[in-house]
């Protein structure tokens, strides 16, 4: 199958892979995709930093964050979910001036007071994995959307929005429905990969061989 007869949402990369279009050929945002995007987690510390950088990509591109990703994890103590959850006004001082992260008070904020939640909600349900995996959807659910397949800014589920809603009850805040969502595709609720992508079929071997918690 040559370029031109790529179905939509697909392309080729320079080492003849086919991938999702949304890498743009970019060496991180390529190693991303590849390595990470889509695979499922269960660490709670990952799954904690992923919703809190999220937060910050909000009115951003994810690239951006990704791109800021070990100033942020040097910022907030590798997303220690505990050592966060200590942090108090010397630490958004602190945050607030450090050139290396986005410095959005709201969002600095924010990470602090989800790590309070997250510890909560750990106390309820063991792990964030179990809490948030407990919520997967089922496969025929998909994004509300037209343009789908492909990533968006404006992707959302009924799944998404029902945690976003169970997420703000509990006080989280920076968690709206596309925030969730793009949480769910990158931790592997969901194999958002297009059809066609060489990405996808790992991604489903990953998934059918991970125990959820």
């Amino acid at each position: 199958m040559d370029d031109e007869t790529l179905p939509e949402g697909l392309m080729r990369g320079e080492d003849g892979r086919v991938r999702c279009w949304w890498h743009g050929g970019k060496p991180d945002y390529l190693a991303y995709h590849d390595d990470e995007w889509g695979r499922p987690v269960d660490d709670d510390r990952r799954l904690f930093e992923k919703l809190c950088l999220e937060g910050f990509q909000s009115g951003l591109s994810w690239l951006t964050i990704l791109r800021k990703r070990d100033n942020f994890r040097a910022a907030f103590a590798d997303f220690d979910i505990e050592a966060v959850a200590r942090f108090g006004e010397d630490d958004v001082t602190r945050l607030l001036g450090d050139a290396g992260i986005v410095r959005h008070r709201g969002k600095i904020e924010s990470t602090i007071n989800n790590a309070r939640r997250a510890i909560e909600l750990r106390e309820e349900a063991g792990s964030l994995a179990a809490w948030f995996w407990a919520r997967e959807p089922g496969p025929d659910e998909r994004p509300a959307v037209a343009d789908y397949p492909g990533l968006t800014a404006m992707t959302k589920t009924p799944t998404s929005t029902a945690i976003s809603k169970e997420l703000k009850k509990r006080g989280w805040s920076f968690v709206g429905p596309t925030t969730v969502y793009a949480f769910m595709q990158a931790m592997g609720l969901v194999n958002d990969h297009v059809e066609g992508c060489w990405c996808r079929r790992e991604v489903e071997v990953a998934r059918a061989a991970f125990v959820r918690p």
